[in-house]
């Protein structure tokens, strides 16, 4: 049985995976794909980390530059969207792990 909380902050990272992804197809300029891998939150959940990929992979920093510039439009997005409460701080990030796994994925 799992956990009423654990639950609960299961369900609060899909929704903002879920948002993250309609706002990056709806908002970005479309001149890379811009993929939201996973959603890192924190214990208390008042903070949450985006992590995505882009292709192609040399426009990483615009696609950075991008979702950070538009932070406060992704938090107000996230708010009209759910009904999650408190919406979490967020902040996005290059998701570096899964850029090495597609890595060794590529040399295998």
């Amino acid at each position: 049985m799992i956990p009423e909380k654990t639950h609960r902050k299961e369900k609060l990272i899909e929704q903002i995976h879920h948002c993250a992804s309609e706002f990056t197809q709806k908002e970005s300029n479309q001149k890379s794909m811009i993929t939201i891998t996973r959603v890192e939150l924190s214990s208390d959940s008042k903070k949450a980390i985006v992590l995505f990929t882009v292709l192609p992979e040399n426009q990483e920093k615009a696609a950075l530059d991008f979702l950070k510039r538009n932070l406060s439009e992704f938090r107000h997005y996230v708010n009209q969207n759910t009904k999650i409460g408190q919406v979490p701080w967020f902040d996005f990030e290059i998701d570096q792990g899964e850029k090495s796994r597609q890595k060794i994925d590529t040399i295998v």
